[in-house]
């Protein structure tokens, strides 16, 4: 046995040396390879081809290969043999490949022989190859844009090389499919055109009057002739041509009353077109010369401003409104306007004599002349003096004592003293020489004389006179003076006394007040402007802009070195109306501008700019006036201490209609009433009908109630006023103090008052309160009914539901019928009775009338209105009392003649023309039977 295993392990050992002697080679292939794959597909082009020799060939196994086994860090790739005799083999990817996730692989890839065996025991490999792998592109994706949109200005008359350049890209990984190779301008006629790299071009001039913008459309292909999916819009904006100037702004700016202060320019800037500035000077007017006296004022009264504004009492108004008793301006051309602003126009034929009763006298060192003068240059080369004041002599001489007046755009104050005043040579005409004189603008001048000085206020800034000549004073005569506006009065030295030295142009407000001055507080308040110019948030301007405003805030000046600063600035320029009812209408405004450049005096030009506010209507407010329209009281009321009060349950209100925006598109919807709260400037009491007799009755109002007020209060024949702006319950307050005062009622049958009251000088007025005052007459208590009252012309019997419980109370409420007809018949009896009294009474109370009216002493006016009296019938019940009546008539007669001043007749207040009803209360009669009953209370309709 041992034997025969030592055998076979020698023959084992010779067949190992045999089968090593066999597989002698190692397979060979090439160093390295080159490959080429498509994306999305799995087969690799290689170059060469996969191919392995082994030089042990035929010899089975150990000439054939086995395997190729590649070697990299996760390569997608992997190696099989197609014929392992040939050596033939192939690369495929295990996965689609993404060019776009990779382009190209490198990797080691050996070959294995079989060795010898299938299973390659003892098989040899292979030298190491490379190989490096290349992925094709295929034109899978499609170009985009960068931009969803684009945007380019230009500006007209320009050709341009390049406007704007748009860019599309692919996300293809080869050049050939990620490039674009052409754009392409989708829109039809169109002057613009674009190359290959995206650069867009206009073909012609634009023009920006022609077409402000324009948007076209534009696609772009890849080099693999691939068109982008969507195309991309370009807008192109046409621009003026560069004009420097400000932009933003708008050409009307609407203003509604009562909303404070409005930004004119929120959006404005100064377009410079590039060019560096040093500074920016701006100016912005507001012109209103067309507006009342040069712009919104307050149109009261001169009184009411003056009062209002503080300034001293007893000033004499020359140029007041027309009237019953201030008729000297009738005959003027004056023009009131929309706005109630009372202005007296003189063309150089007009001319008044103020009355003497109004001519202030005796005119001390200290006195005030102030007017309201719009004047324009004179007719010729030597033009005559126009006179707007002049106190000369009535008849006999020629001299002026006091005069104002215009001499070739100078403004000429004369005053001449007495020798009682001063004897000496002094000072006599002062003369100032303005620009305003002349402009054909309102202006307020004011003449403050403190005697030698005199002072000229020309819109709350003062001037003295460039020459002041002296002269004597005015010697002393008898002769009387005349007080003229709008000429001089020559009533000496002439033929036919006359005016000369018209004056031509328009006055308002002209005004003297002897004994005092005015102060520059007031005068600033009496020509106060209440519109002009204004800066929003003025502590946020920035500190390096510099501004400045006239007096009225007409004219703003701003300077800046930054653009950017100057632009807001200007951006915050607002305009104000402080007037709760402004004058509406236009405001023009003009924006003038000058720059500066580095190094130059002055470089581009500014255009000036015009705009307009425009003052919307404000809701026009009514006023109301509701009260008591009848009062009757009895006639000791009227002469007592306090009189009658007049308007003790007065009300006034003011409401205004706004719109309803709510409703505002609805048809037939008015507006909503809304009370308000505004001032009055007078409220007028006028006594219709005769004035009051001065020695009979007045009306009268205690000083004490004015006080603390702005208020004050004239009274006449004619009525009261009271003036001066003030609130309305003020006004209520006060009015409600006035009292009527009649010292003699029993001559009164009605006194008929209107109260009206007024905002604004008239511009507003209210409604006409219609007030009626009688006396409640009454007299003492008679025996018959014919004592107390005037025969009627016509006579009812009225009997009360009342009168009929008390005559029948509820225990005896069935009556036989023949008591009820001895009732009626009694009645009747009565009635008969009382109508025979009366009429007899009658007759011989008209021929009383008749008497007395010879004698001229008549007291009483007998009234045959129609009465309604309530009898009570229980009074004939009794048939004594009855008898009793038809004996004692002659009595009665003599009776009525003794209380003939004790009793009161029906006042004319209560005819039938009246339209309401009173009570009047008759005085119960006394009976002389110890079943006395008592008269009701008689309701007596007119």
């Amino acid at each position: 046995m041992l034997r025969i295993a030592g055998v076979l392990a020698v023959v084992a050992l010779g067949l190992s040396a045999a089968l090593t002697k066999v597989n002698k080679h190692k397979p060979w292939i090439e160093t390295s390879y080159h490959g080429v794959i498509t994306e999305n597909t799995d087969i690799v082009l290689l170059d060469p081809p996969l191919v392995a020799l082994d030089k042990d060939a035929p010899i089975p196994y150990a000439g054939e290969i086995c395997a190729f086994n590649i070697h990299g860090l996760e390569a997608p790739f992997e190696a099989v043999v197609l014929n392992g005799t040939s050596g033939e083999g192939q690369l495929r990817a295990r996965g689609l490949v993404d060019c776009e996730l990779q382009k190209e692989y490198t990797f080691i890839i050996q070959a294995h022989d079989c060795g010898s065996g299938p299973e390659g025991v003892e098989g040899k490999k292979s030298h190491k190859a490379v190989v490096h792998i290349q992925v094709n592109d295929v034109n899978e994706f499609a170009p985009v844009f960068r931009e969803p949109q684009y945007r380019a200005p230009v500006t007209e008359g320009k050709i341009y090389d390049s406007i704007l350049q748009v860019e599309a890209t692919d996300q293809d990984c080869s050049p050939q499919y990620s490039q674009i190779c052409n754009y392409q301008i989708t829109t039809n006629n169109t002057p613009f055109a674009i190359d290959r790299n995206g650069n867009i071009r206009n073909t012609e001039k634009l023009s920006y009057d022609r077409q402000q913008q324009y948007e076209i459309q534009v696609t772009a292909w890849d080099c693999g002739q691939k068109k982008a999916l969507h195309s991309v819009p370009v807008h192109i904006d046409v621009k003026p041509v560069c004009k420097p100037g400000w932009q933003g702004w708008n050409k009307r700016v609407d203003y509604e009353p009562g909303t404070g202060s409005k930004q004119l320019f929120p959006k404005m800037h100064l377009e410079t077109c590039g060019e560096p500035l040093s500074s920016v000077r701006t100016m912005v007017e507001l012109q209103t010369s067309h507006i009342g006296k040069g712009c919104d004022r307050e149109t009261y009264s001169e009184k009411s401003l003056q009062k209002l504004c503080g300034a001293s009492s007893g000033s004499t108004d020359l140029l007041p409104a027309p009237s019953a008793s201030t008729n000297w301006t009738a005959s003027l051309v004056s023009d009131s306007g929309r706005d109630s602003d009372l202005i007296f126009r003189f063309d150089g034929r007009q001319a008044a004599k103020i009355p003497d009763w109004v001519v202030p006298q005796n005119l001390t060192d200290q006195f005030t002349i102030a007017t309201w003068m719009k004047h324009g240059p004179s007719p010729g080369l030597r033009a005559e003096k126009e006179t707007l004041l002049c106190n000369s002599d009535k008849t006999e001489m020629n001299r002026h004592h006091y005069s104002l007046y215009v001499h070739n755009c100078r403004l000429v104050f004369l005053l001449r003293r007495d020798f009682t005043q001063v004897d000496t040579f002094r000072p006599a005409e002062f003369h100032w020489k303005l620009e305003q004189i002349c402009d054909k603008e309102w202006h307020y001048y004011v003449i403050n004389v403190e005697f030698p000085v005199v002072t000229l206020y020309v819109d709350g800034v003062t001037y003295d006179p460039y020459l002041v000549t002296d002269d004597w004073p005015i010697h002393p005569s008898q002769i009387d003076e005349q007080l003229t506006v709008g000429a001089c009065w020559q009533g000496g030295e002439v033929t036919k006394p006359r005016f000369t030295q018209y004056f031509r142009g328009s006055l308002s407000g002209l005004t003297i007040r002897p004994g005092k001055i005015e102060s520059q507080k007031v005068i600033s308040c009496l020509q106060a402007c209440k519109e002009g110019l204004d800066i929003n948030s003025l502590e946020s301007l920035d500190k390096t802009i510099k501004f400045h405003f006239n007096p009225a805030q007409s004219i703003l000046v701003m300077e800046g070195e930054d653009l950017e600063n100057m632009n807001t600035a200007v951006r915050k320029i607002s305009y104000i109306n402080s007037r709760q009812f402004p004058t509406p209408g236009i405001r023009r405004l003009q924006i003038s501008t000058t720059v500066q450049c580095f190094g130059e005096d002055t470089c581009i030009t500014i255009p000036t700019i015009d705009a307009v506010v425009m003052v919307l209507q404000p809701s026009e407010p009514r006023i109301t006036i509701t009260g008591v329209e009848r009062l009757s009281r009895p006639a000791s009321n009227f002469g007592s201490s306090g009189g009658i009060a007049l308007f003790q349950d007065l009300h006034i209100i003011s409401t205004v209609t706004r719109a309803d925006t709510a409703a505002h598109h609805t048809a037939r919807q008015p507006g909503v009433m809304e009370e308000i709260i505004h001032n009055l400037d007078y409220c007028d009491i006028l006594v219709l009908g005769e004035e009051l007799s001065p020695e009979q009755e007045s009306l009268q109002l205690q000083r004490s109630s004015l006080l603390g007020k702005h208020l004050d209060a004239t009274n006449s024949t004619s009525g009261m006023s009271i003036y001066g702006v003030d609130s309305m319950a003020n006004y209520e307050q006060v009015i409600r103090l006035v009292r009527y005062y009649n010292w003699q009622p029993g001559h009164l049958t009605e006194r008929r008052l209107r109260l009206t009251c007024s905002e604004l000088n008239g511009r507003y007025t209210s409604n006409e309160f219609n007030l009626e005052v009688s006396v409640l007459h009454s007299s003492e208590a008679g025996v018959h009914v014919n004592h107390m009252i005037a025969p009627p012309q016509y006579m009812q019997v009225a009997h009360h539901p009342s009168m009929i419980n008390d005559l029948y109370p509820s225990h005896v409420s069935g009556v036989p019928s023949a008591a009820t007809v001895v009732i009626v018949m009694c009645i009747a009896a009565l009635v008969v009775v009382v109508v025979l009294g009366i009429y007899h009474i009658h007759v011989t109370h008209q021929q009383e009338v008749k008497l007395t009216e010879m004698a001229k002493e008549a007291d009483v006016v007998w009234d045959d209105s129609a009465l309604t009296i309530t009898i009570n019938p229980m009074e004939n019940l009794e048939g004594p009392q009855a008898a009793e009546e038809e004996v004692s008539e002659e009595e009665e007669e003599d009776e009525e003649e003794e209380d003939d001043e004790d009793e009161d007749d029906i006042t004319s207040a209560e005819s039938d023309d009246s339209e309401e009803e009173v009570d009047v209360q008759l005085p119960r009669m006394q009976r002389s039977s110890k079943k006395s009953q008592s008269w009701d209370k008689t309701t007596i309709s007119y």
